[in-house]
Order: C-alpha cells, then structure tokens, then sequence
C-alpha cells in the first residue's frame, strides 16, 4: 500500500503535470496558421514570443506576491483549489478572447493563478518528509514538468492540426477541472495551521513571512540558479517545434514525436537527481549544478554546428538529460536554507523573481531569431547556452563554499520533528 503522503505526491506530479500541457500549448499554436492569423501575430516571431513572456510575468508576480499570502492564510489544500480552480475557468474562456489584447490578458491572468504552484509543491514536502529524505519526492514531484512537456507538445499538435486550435483550450481545460480538482480533495492533505510547520504558535503575519523568506542564506545564488534554469526550459519549449519545423525541416507528425523526447529524457535524469541528493553529502550538493549546467551548455552548442537533423535532435535530447539533472537539487536547496516557517515563501521569492527575469527569454530569442533573417535559429539557441554558463559559476560557487547546505535551517522545531515522524508512519 502507498503511504498517504506519497500518493499527495504523486497527485502533485499529476497537477505540475497538467500545468506544464498548459505551458506549452502557445508554443504549437504559434506554428498553426489559423491562429496566428486569427490574433494578427502571423511572421511576428518577437509578439509569438512575448506570449510566452506575459504568462511568465504574471506567473512570477503571483509566485513572489501570492505565496506570503497562501502560506500565512490558505495553506497547500486549499490554495491549491483556488489555483486549480482558476486554471479550469481562465483556459476555457482564452479561446473566445476578442483579438490580441484580450489573449494577453488571459494568458497573464493564467500565469498569476499557476504562481504559487510550486511554492505549494515545496511546503507539502517539507511538511512531509526530512531534510535528508527530501531528494526523492522533490524529483518524483517535479517529474511533471517533463513530463508535461513531452506529453503536451506531441497532445496539442495532434488536437491543433486534427481538428482546430480551439480544441486544445478547450480540452486542457477540461482536464485541469475533472483531473486536478478531484486529486487535491482525496489525497493532499496539509499538516498543521498555514503559516506553520505543523506546529502550534501564533500564525505570523504576511509582511513578517516575507521578511523572513528574504533573508534566506545564499538567497542570491539560488535565485542566480532559478532564472538560469527556467530561461532555458521557457526559451526551449517556447521554440522547439519552430526549430524543428522551419529550421530542421521535419514533418508536422515529426515534430511532435521528436520535439517530446528532450522532455522525456529530462524526465528520467531528473529522477536520477533526486535519488542522487539523498546519496551525496549534503555539501556536495551543487555538484549537481556543475556537472548538469556544464553537460547542457556542451550539448546546445553541439546542436548549433549539428549538420544534419537527426544529429541536431540527438543533441537535443542529450542535452536536456544534462539539464534535468539540476531539477531536484533547486527545491532541496531551498528547503535547506531556508527558516522552517518560511520555505513556501522562499520558494515564492525564488521562483517568482526566476519566472519574471526568465519570461524575457522567449521575447530575446524571438529578437535574436529576427535579427539573423528568421530562418537561423542559431543565435537563438546560444542564449541557451549562456543561461548554463551562469548555472555553472553559481554551481562552482556554491560547491567551494557550501555554508548553510550541512544541514536543516535553525529553526525547525521538536514539534516539527514529531509531525513529520506521524506523516511517515501514515
């Protein structure tokens, strides 16, 4: 039998899962004619990106401005009813949005109601499971984004080009109001008060979560890391199957088989990672950082001089096995660093501001992409590189000074300790 906060794990996958199909679902429409015609976006390769960047803008905000919020007041169950709740309404009404402008809206609004999603993913294992058991269901949990990504790219090509590109909206939606919803009322459950670890106490206030959250140790590096890492999944998955399609040539069907294995294989190293941190020592932890940042960069610049297609796909795939590798270790790290009463509002600030920065990732491609003539995604691709350039600094630094990352923050406390005890005996 699967203990009980396990399945609230696997549920978590599902719904990062269902997310990310909703991430990735501009990225196909922007390759179909109809649509881009319908917005007045077609061969607007700067305006096709920027779809991408308005839901990461609001995403961001939220996850910076929201999480306080649902730390101190909601907590995980019930925050993420809301959420999930407003993902249902807001992607079946982005079909019949009236021109450009009001698409803008719904995506940016879309973003800000998926913010807090990891945030909430981050505390539900902290009250869960211990610092040091914490690799696994980090990773298994985050599993979604991959996930996500490699079913949704080849789903929503199939749906845009069997039938129209309404169909997508329209199925995602009701995926997210039959599937999600039904997954947070039967198997997650929270532990304690919101704004606590499971214990008693008085609840602190919104502006003393926050002040707390900011003072996390090495807040800056981790955040360095954050927006690294999400510039290249936002920038990859917002260009991938125009890659594949106008710069590899593959067919429609191609496209979507191959535009999915990256994810697939990501998926797979990112498990990898997680079983990884519950091995190594806790210092050691960025190592992770190092060796995947580094494999990625490597493998991106490979796929820049690949001369042929299939070469190009391969080292795609590769170097997205690099990438997921650093996956896991970015929640441990927060969960290591950060005040017990704090780590969902950490993880706010962290993938808040790492959202926001990365949402330019997108426009910056589309630019560089435009400046090469448009056919060339060369250019494009290596901004990719640079964001692991910057992973693998941060990653060397941390390694060489590993400071907080020996053990649990300060703060955590016996009753804490006991809770978490009951959660593994249930």
């Amino acid at each position: 039998m699967i203990p009980r906060r396990w399945l609230g794990v696997l549920s978590l996958l599902v719904i990062v899962l269902i997310s990310y199909v909703d991430r990735v679902n501009v990225s196909v429409l922007v390759t179909d004619r109809a649509f881009t015609d319908h917005f007045g976006i077609t061969g607007d390769t700067v305006a096709q990106g920027a779809l991408t960047t308005v839901f990461l803008a609001g995403y961001g905000l939220a996850a910076f401005f929201l999480t306080p919020l649902y730390e101190t007041v909601l907590g995980v169950r019930r925050g993420l009813f809301v959420s999930v709740g407003l993902w249902a309404v807001l992607t079946l009404v982005s079909p019949y949005a009236f021109g450009a402008l009001a698409l803008v809206a719904c995506r940016a609004l879309l973003g800000a109601s998926e913010g807090p999603l990891f945030s909430l993913k981050t505390m539900y294992v902290r009250d869960h499971f211990t610092p040091a058991e914490a690799g696994k269901p980090n990773a298994v949990s985050s599993m979604g984004v991959s996930l996500g990504t490699a079913v949704g790219l080849p789903l929503v090509t199939y749906l845009v080009y069997s039938f129209d590109w309404h169909a997508s909206f329209l199925l995602l939606g009701a995926l997210n109001a039959a599937i999600g919803i039904p997954l947070v009322w039967f198997f997650v459950r929270g532990r304690g008060t919101p704004g606590g670890s499971g214990g008693g106490g008085r609840r602190p206030s919104f502006a003393a979560t926050l002040r707390l959250a900011l003072r996390t140790p090495r807040l800056g590096l981790i955040l360095l890391v954050e927006i690294a890492t999400l510039a290249y999944l936002w920038g990859s998955t917002a260009w991938l199957p125009s890659y594949l399609l106008q710069d590899r040539h593959f067919s429609i069907k191609a496209m979507g088989a191959v535009s999915s294995l990256p994810f697939l294989m990501s998926l797979c190293s990112g498990f990898l990672g997680g079983w990884l941190l519950d091995r190594l020592p806790a210092r050691r932890l960025p190592l992770l950082f190092v060796v995947g940042s580094a494999g990625t960069a490597g493998c991106v610049l490979f796929v820049i001089g690949a001369d042929t297609s299939w070469a190009a796909a391969t080292g795609l795939i590769l170097a997205n096995g690099f990438w997921g590798l650093q996956g896991p270790a970015i929640p441990t790290l927060v969960q290591r660093c950060a005040p017990a009463r704090s780590v969902g509002s950490a993880y706010g600030v962290v993938n808040g501001v790492g959202n926001l920065v990365s949402a330019l990732m997108p426009t910056a491609m589309g630019w560089a992409i435009a400046l090469a003539g448009g056919s060339s995604f060369g250019a494009g691709f290596a901004l990719l590189a640079g964001t692991q350039l910057i992973t693998l600094v941060c990653g060397a630094w941390l390694l060489a000074r590993p400071g907080q990352l020996a053990g649990p923050a300060p703060s955590d406390s016996t009753m804490e300790r006991s809770n978490l005890e009951s959660s593994r005996a249930s």
